[in-house]
């Protein structure tokens, strides 16, 4: 017989708490909250309780019953699955969770099948001969009826040709009833049926993760993520792992569900970021064959052909492009074919304008932010006065914040030409400033000497690095010449590499750049300045940085925040990994910035000299007339060795660092 449901309120007349507990006033404000039957207050003190101490199977329980009274069964329900997981001993709270699992009605098929499951394992696994028979007859009540489906249904099967309601009928009951391959052999078949119920693709996908067929799963919940049916969208997307989805696990869900235009797409795109075109066109070409009204698809493939030169192909999908209703996408079109622009009717409008008016647009627009618009009114009042270098100059600032730097390179070049100085001059420094993102061959220098209190000595690090541009490839070689040394020949560290290796380095390496992070390697040989000496020498790392707020060179005053993290391997150090973090917080002020420095070395030899801490304050400033490049800057910090044990030096430190940090790119 089912337990009661009602009972609750004898229970909690006395509960006992212990007084030392986190929760414990909360737990005794929901219990005074039952005595006097204000069950809403004592739900939501039971709710904080279990925020602080979300493990407590019996507070979990009362708060079960506690919702049974206002009739929330499904929080009743969910409670009752905690106590039961907490305890699995405490019987009554399993069978409690069986019984609103089997009257639930937001999800029956899985509700019902969690029940089944629940009355099973009660009635083989409980000495209580009560709570065993209650099981069985729960069992019996949900196991019959469903045995007796799967015949039923098995038999239609025998005597008719199949149907997609006899198949998923069948298959929906095979779930509940845990015979797995059964469900998913009639669920299959049931999609191959009917391809456009694209619901199936989730049942297919929440069986064979009960199968334990994770890559089956992910298939089919990755082709019903991608369906386009809002419902079997978000349930897919529930299921599926968090991570992005890998080549073959698409093509997994295009075998299953072929006819997907969202999937071809998605992998088309994917591959073209893997620089995998050939394969990025099978699946442009599948799109531009089933799905006509897909422009994008047929405008990508287009571009493709018309890349590797095959024109013929590549015109009737440009054409299609051309005659359809997507005006960005079709001038888009018109730029690779270098025909000239089709105005919209905001376009038409504003070109009647005269010079004036759209400058005054172009301004309004720029500071409230419309930069498209404010290049159209700009483009418009340049067409009018071609010979106007400031109106080139604001077209390149333009084009830069709109992130087309190759188009904003070109007006400023243009307006380096200018007769006005200062044109000519902002012109020549953006110029400057973004023709090396665009150089194939760039030349990087930098120095840093820089003095220290700490060893009293001065030490110097710099580079030349020449690195080659290669259009589409993900790395850039380069030719380095580093510079390490200092003005002492027995500078007191425990370890004189540590600081100095005395030694110019050429080698070769390679780079690549994405998301902010740069990873590099190089192979060469050390040349040392005082023995002549070589080395063989190899190294590498990643390295990342950010900055926030007025950093040096802004024009208004201001806070900002840098930080920067480097992991280097060096071949030289007993093939060590060493780990940078340095940051730094503070006020910029017309070319000076009074900060404050946290910086932490570590590295995986734990070496006393590479593992410390060190902060303190400082300053960094630029002087008039100087170089962009040039930067000097003063630091008293105070720091700790993280690992003493062996290490000569005390274990804390002063140091007084003062230098300057130049740098130049050709």
């Amino acid at each position: 017989m089912r337990l009661s449901l009602l009972i609750c309120t004898a229970l909690l007349q006395f509960h006992p708490l212990n007084a030392q507990s986190a929760d414990y006033e909360v737990l005794t404000a929901a219990y005074q909250a039952l005595r006097t039957n204000a069950y809403e207050a004592a739900v939501a003190d039971f709710d904080k309780a279990l925020a602080i101490s979300p493990d407590r199977a019996s507070v979990h329980k009362d708060a079960a019953y506690t919702c049974l009274k206002i009739g929330r069964n499904g929080a009743a329900r969910e409670h009752f699955r905690r106590a039961m997981v907490l305890d699995p001993a405490d019987l009554s709270a399993a069978l409690e969770y069986a019984f609103l699992s089997f009257e639930a009605t937001g999800d029956p098929l899985t509700a019902k099948a969690q029940a089944r499951r629940v009355f099973n394992r009660i009635r083989h696994q409980t000495a209580d001969r009560e709570a065993a028979a209650t099981a069985e007859k729960a069992f019996q009540n949900i196991d019959a009826p469903l045995a007796a489906g799967i015949a039923r249904w098995s038999a239609a099967l025998q005597a008719a040709a199949p149907t997609f309601s006899v198949h998923y009928e069948l298959a929906q009951l095979a779930e509940q009833r845990d015979e797995w391959n059964l469900a998913a052999e009639h669920y299959l078949a049931a999609w191959h049926l009917e391809p456009r119920r694209k619901h199936v693709l989730v049942d297919i996908g929440r069986v064979e993760l009960l199968r334990s067929h994770p890559e089956e799963a992910t298939a089919a919940l990755l082709a019903a993520s991608r369906s386009g049916e809002p419902r079997a969208s978000d349930k897919a997307r529930e299921l599926l792992p968090t991570r992005y989805p890998y080549v073959y696990e698409f093509r997994n869900a295009l075998a299953l569900d072929p006819g997907n235009t969202e999937l071809h797409r998605e992998l088309a795109y994917l591959l073209l970021r893997m620089e995998l075109k050939a394969d990025a066109e099978i699946e442009f070409a599948h799109i531009a064959v089933s799905d006509r009204g897909d422009l994008l698809s047929a405008a990508q493939l287009g571009f493709l052909l018309l890349a590797r030169g095959d024109r013929t192909r590549a015109m009737p999908l440009l054409e299609r492009v051309l005659k359809g209703s997507d005006e960005p996408l079709s001038n888009r079109v018109r730029t690779a074919l270098n025909l000239p622009h089709q105005l919209s009717i905001a376009d038409s409008i504003a070109a009647t304008l005269p010079e004036a008016d759209a400058r005054v647009m172009y301004e309004r627009s720029y500071r409230a932010g419309y930069l498209k618009d404010a290049l159209r009114y700009l483009t418009i009042a340049q067409e009018a006065n071609p010979a106007d270098y400031s109106l080139m100059l604001k077209l390149g600032w333009t084009y830069n914040l709109l992130h087309q730097d190759r188009t904003a390179l070109d007006w400023f070049r243009r307006a380096r030409a200018s007769s006005d100085s200062e044109v000519a001059t902002e012109a020549s420094r953006a110029f400057n400033n973004l023709r090396p993102a665009f150089a194939r061959i760039r030349t990087t220098a930098w120095l840093l000497p820089f003095y220290s209190t700490r060893w009293h000595d001065a030490f110097s690090y710099g580079q030349i690095k020449t690195e080659l541009r290669v259009d589409h490839l993900p790395i850039r070689p380069y030719l380095s010449v580093r510079f390490i040394g200092d003005t002492r020949q027995n500078t007191p560290s425990p370890n004189p590499q540590s600081l100095s290796e005395s030694s110019f380095l050429l080698a070769v390496g390679v780079t690549a750049h994405s998301h902010g992070v740069t990873a590099w390697g190089e192979a060469g040989s050390a040349v040392s300045y005082r023995n002549r000496h070589a080395l063989p020498d190899y190294r590498g790392g990643l390295s990342w940085s950010r900055g926030w707020g007025r950093l040096m060179g802004a024009e208004a005053p201001g806070i900002f925040w840098e930080t920067n993290a480097d992991e280097v391997f060096l071949s030289r150090f007993g093939n060590d990994w060493l780990s940078y973090s340095q940051s730094r917080a503070g006020w910029t002020q017309h070319g000076v910035q009074f900060l404050w420095n946290a910086n932490l070395t570590v590295d995986t030899k734990r070496q006393p000299w590479a593992n410390f801490a060190e902060t303190g304050p400082g300053i960094r400033f630029r002087l008039p007339g100087a170089p962009p490049g040039l930067m000097f800057s003063v630091n008293g910090l105070r720091g700790a060795y993280l690992l003493n044990r062996n290490n000569p030096q005390r274990p804390n430190f002063f140091d007084l660092r003062a230098g300057f940090w130049y740098a130049f790119t050709h």
